[in-house]
């Protein structure tokens, strides 16, 4: 119809995140009778539990700090394994439910080993895993990139899928993420690496710290562009916390000469998406 206005993937993306946010202080109430569908991000930096209803439409969210995780590889496995137990019981608190299945996403490239230890974890919580994706594929399900590179900058690693009519034709995953940032901010004042996480998410920071870490925004532009070079990319999807630094994305799409753009909390686009993945087994 003339003049209606067509909801873009990115604006229909920051509607899901949108929705989840809200759940994270107003949990939906559901019964525990239904179905629920749970996607579990072991992250570098934080721990996340995103619960949907059987319509995929956002019902709970809980995350915590965490440094049980390390370039994808679980390095503290009983603190893994209580964080997950804590979200998931401050969930099932609120809603009077009970969580039993989950998916849960990994970095491209993390090997059988370790993949099978991010089950673990999440079995030892109670929930049989039924789903497991590499991160970026994940947080495609919320962007629904047809044609482009979705780039997943965590805590530690660079992870990227390539999607060619909506198929996954090439994924990749290289050390470089939050953490270096983190430790740049910690030189450059003279903090603790505890502290520069703090100040980093501070959103009037931002600007401050930004020429500091521009070298290592740089590296990560260098890694995309590497990996990318042999596909026709038109546009770069950026998703993960690091990349809810304000202005990650001009440095990025300078460096590589392809548009490259972000949803409203970057944040929150890989948990979502493993929760929408979970009906997958």
């Amino acid at each position: 119809m003339k003049g209606l206005k067509v909801m873009s993937s990115l604006d229909r993306a920051d509607s899901l995140i949108e929705a989840v946010e809200r759940t994270i202080k107003e949990p939906v109430k559901v019964c525990n009778g239904d179905e629920f569908l749970v996607g579990v991000d072991l992250g570098t930096a934080y721990t996340v539990i995103v619960v949907l209803d059987k319509n995929k439409k956002p019902i709970a969210c809980e995350m915590e700090f965490a440094q049980v995780i390390r370039d994808g590889l679980v390095v503290d496995y009983i603190g893994a394994l209580n964080i997950v137990k804590r979200l998931k019981g401050k969930i099932e608190d609120k809603l009077g439910i009970e969580l039993t299945k989950a998916a849960i996403a990994v970095p491209p490239g993390t090997g059988e080993r370790d993949t099978q230890t991010h089950k673990y974890v999440v079995e030892g919580a109670g929930m049989d895993v039924i789903g497991v994706l590499d991160e970026p594929t994940a947080a495609n399900a919320v962007l629904e990139v047809k044609n482009g590179v979705v780039v997943d900058v965590g805590g530690g690693t660079t992870g990227l899928s390539v999607f060619e009519n909506g198929k996954v034709v090439y994924t990749a995953d290289e050390p470089t993420g939050g953490t270096q940032f983190s430790l740049v901010i910690a030189g450059g004042y003279g903090v603790s690496f505890e502290e520069a996480e703090r100040r980093k998410k501070l959103k009037e920071n931002h600007t401050e710290i930004f020429t500091m870490v521009t070298p290592v925004i740089q590296k990560i532009a260098s890694i995309i562009k590497r990996h990318i070079k042999d596909y026709n990319i038109k546009k770069i999807y950026l998703v993960g916390g690091t990349c809810c630094l304000s202005g990650i994305e001009k440095v990025i799409q300078k460096e590589t000469g392809i548009e490259t753009v972000k949803p409203s909390n970057p944040f929150l686009v890989t948990p979502l998406g493993i929760a929408m993945n979970c009906t997958i087994s």
